[in-house]
């Protein structure tokens, strides 16, 4: 009957203890000097050599030619204390898990004044202390703070912090640590060749990775594979079926068919590895691993030969191959990705869609969350495919053609492009509102003086600015203007607007108005409101606009106003055919100098009556607008008016008490401005005004014939005396 390994091969001195050291040394020297502590604490991962070390350091003490370093090993002590020994009298192992109570540490602290019966020292090693109770420690404190002279304790332990802090600061604390893979490696070599046992060096590696640093559970793999090899020995198929890994040319695979981008390799895959039998789970460790060596390889080529990377011989071309291929922007993302998976399928119900997802988040860089490593990864792809000549690069790429408004415009017929030969007059691009209307001027020309009979209310319409002749649209000297080019350089434009008249600027920035659309040298300009729009081509707020435009992107343009979420402004209308006059003082004095007829105004048949004020399309049709800020712009102010000579002066009559016309009305020419019948004096206040009867100059016949109306009641007002 045979031992296991980590019993047979047990070491029995501290030169026999391999990757630890860092303790190792420091008690040797401690025992070589006789600087012996009354209390010890080993802690670290488990089957690192904690137990063992401690009972190599009960040996040191009680040898006869002790304490040293080195036992003799023929002693009676160190006979009994040997890995195959059976034990000694004065050496008592305690297994805290089991007697960690309060009773177990009184007893402990009755027997432990007793002198040793056969060595020197009475040693009293409690493994895992971490289970000794609150209760049990405090009946020790005591003890291990002043212990007789023949007395020694060894704390061995997983977990430290779990040692209340009394007893921890009364020990000397020696850290134990996992064994690095390349000491565990040897290890095993040294044991098969002493057991005389063939073995596939490429599965050396599966082991050590199985036993994840510990020397116990590297032998217990290791004696498992002996006990199930045949005279062939220790294999790596036959690691890889028991030990349950996933082979290392389906990790490959999934590594290139996730590389690739070829979605139906990679859930085939998966689909191969639950159908086998594999654990999602592991498979998904396994394939971790697989892109941790693949961004190891990539940082360092030779991290074979370093010992970073522990994989099969066969294995290590594909991997090169494979890692310079993928860059390091898409293996560590990957790697991230199947982290984190992993993480979320520990008590998933549902691993294998757990894996399935993974993998379509590996596929698909543009679903994960962290944007900068997917961005960096999709051009680690391209930059992949354009070195292939997957995709080729474009020598010249044809000028952008202009964008279109992004409002919704109506369906138009394309025009064919115009000869660079200049022209005499540029032809501004078709407005869809309207086809037969003439073509407009570069800039929106003032309306010309109204005739004599278009009287409306003097007040209604801003003053227009000085005419400005239309003249051929240049060519732009900063190259085509398209409006993707114009919003990038928005923010400058509006500086330069701010920098030319600010109240340009403040209507701009306080409607958030953008520019909307291109066509042709005309830029459209989006606003929230009709009446804004209107106002900005009326206060000459187009031209600063235009000039800003010109002088940042160096493109001589004209600027309309399009209108929020519709299509380009049309043209202003036409004005409407000439009406008769109207109550004077409403419209700004003439400018003809021949007479012209007075016309009486029809009665309105059917229609409601209009009431005084300006006219109702006016009021409908075009809200009216304010006129521009005299101060921003002193070319745009109006011109002053002209009231003409003053009112005649009435007088009162001294029969009846009515004011009587000292002079008869007589026609006035056409040129002469027609008096106010609000201002015109106080003289005019008087009742008489709207109180002769049958005169063609009383109030009755001027409401009539000028104004519309018709009286329904007249009353009499008396003055109060004294006025």
């Amino acid at each position: 009957m045979s031992i296991a390994l980590y019993r047979k091969y047990r070491p029995a001195t501290f030169g026999e203890v391999r990757g630890q050291e860092h303790v190792t040394d420091p008690l040797r020297q401690a025992l070589r000097s006789g600087r012996i502590n009354h209390a010890y604490l080993f802690s670290g991962p488990r089957g690192c050599g904690k137990t063992t070390s401690a009972r190599i350091l009960a040996r040191s003490l009680n040898c006869a030619e002790g304490p040293t370093p080195d036992p003799c090993g023929t002693c009676d002590s160190c006979v009994s204390l040997a890995p195959d020994g059976g034990g000694s009298i004065d050496v008592i192992e305690i297994d805290a898990a089991s007697h960690g109570g309060v009773d177990d540490a009184r007893d402990l602290r009755e027997r432990a004044f007793f002198s040793p019966v056969n060595s020197r020292y009475k040693i009293y090693i409690i493994d895992e202390a971490h289970m000794v109770t609150r209760e049990g420690f405090n009946a020790l404190l005591k003890l291990v703070e002043e212990p007789p002279p023949h007395l020694k304790f060894v704390f061995a332990t997983t977990e430290p912090e779990k040692v209340i802090g009394t007893i921890r600061s009364r020990t000397h604390h020696y850290p134990f640590r996992l064994i690095p893979p390349s000491t565990l490696k040897e290890l095993m070599e040294d044991l098969l060749k002493e057991e005389e046992v063939t073995y596939d060096p490429a599965a050396l590696p599966l082991v050590v990775r199985a036993g994840a640093g510990s020397a116990r559970d590297t032998l217990s793999v290791l004696d498992q594979l002996i006990a199930g090899s045949d005279e062939g020995g220790i294999t790596r198929e036959g690691a890889v079926s028991l030990l349950g890994y996933t082979d290392s040319s389906l990790l490959g695979e999934m590594v290139d068919a996730l590389g690739a981008r070829d979605g139906a390799a990679a859930f085939g895959l998966v689909d191969r590895v639950v159908e086998g039998g594999h654990d999602p789970r592991r498979f998904t460790t396994d394939l971790l691993e697989r892109f941790r060596d693949l961004v190891v390889l990539s940082a360092v080529p030779d991290a074979i030969d370093k010992g970073l990377v522990n994989v099969s011989p066969e294995s290590v071309d594909q991997m090169k191959e494979q890692a310079a291929r993928l860059g390091p922007a898409e293996l560590s993302r990957a790697a991230e990705v199947l982290n984190q998976g992993l993480t979320e399928m520990r008590g998933a119900t549902a691993p294998r869609l757990l894996l399935e997802l993974l993998c379509s988040r590996i596929l698909l860089p543009a679903t994960d969350g962290d944007q900068g490593v997917a961005l960096l990864a999709r051009l680690e792809q391209m930059e992949r495919r354009v070195a292939s000549g997957a995709i080729a690069p474009q020598a010249s790429a044809p000028a952008p053609a202009p964008a279109a408004p992004a409002a919704p415009a109506p369906v138009r017929q394309p025009s064919p492009p115009q000869p660079a030969a200049p022209a005499p007059q540029a032809a501004p691009p078709q407005l869809p509102a309207r086809t037969e209307a003439p073509e407009p001027a570069p800039r929106q020309a003032p309306r010309p003086s109204q005739p004599a009979s278009r009287n409306e209310p003097s007040g209604w319409d801003a003053p227009a600015p000085a005419p400005v002749e239309p003249r051929p649209a240049a060519p732009a000297s900063g190259g085509p203007l398209d409006l993707g080019r114009l919003q990038g350089a928005w923010h400058q434009v509006m500086e330069a607007v701010k920098g030319r008249r600010r109240f340009t600027w403040m209507m701009l920035h306080g409607g958030d108005v953008q520019p909307v659309g291109v066509e042709g040298n005309t830029v459209l300009l989006g606003f929230s409101k009709p009446n804004e729009a209107k106002g900005f081509t009326t206060s000459g707020s187009d031209q600063v606009v235009a000039g800003a435009i010109q002088q940042v992107l160096g493109a001589e343009v004209r600027v309309a106003p399009a209108g929020v979420g519709g299509p380009p402004a049309p043209p202003r209308r036409p004005e409407p055919a000439p009406r008769p006059a109207e109550p004077s003082g409403w419209d700004a004095p003439p400018v003809r100098n021949e007479p012209a007829p007075v016309q009486a105004r029809p009665e309105p048949a059917p229609e409601p009556e209009r009431p005084a004020g300006p006219p109702p399309e006016r009021l409908l049709s075009d809200r009216p607008e304010p006129p521009p800020d005299p101060y921003e712009d002193a070319a745009a102010a109006p011109p002053p008016e002209d009231h003409g000579p003053p009112a005649p002066v009435r007088n009162a009559g001294p029969g009846n008490g009515r004011p009587e016309e000292s002079t008869p009305r007589e026609e006035r020419p056409a040129n002469a401005p027609a008096p106010r019948p609000a201002s015109a004096g106080a003289a005019s206040a008087g009742p008489s005004s709207f109180g002769g009867s049958g005169n063609g100059g009383g109030g009755v016949s001027l409401i009539e014939t000028e104004l519309g109306g018709k009286l329904i009641e007249e009353i009499e007002h008396e003055p109060s005396e004294g006025f």
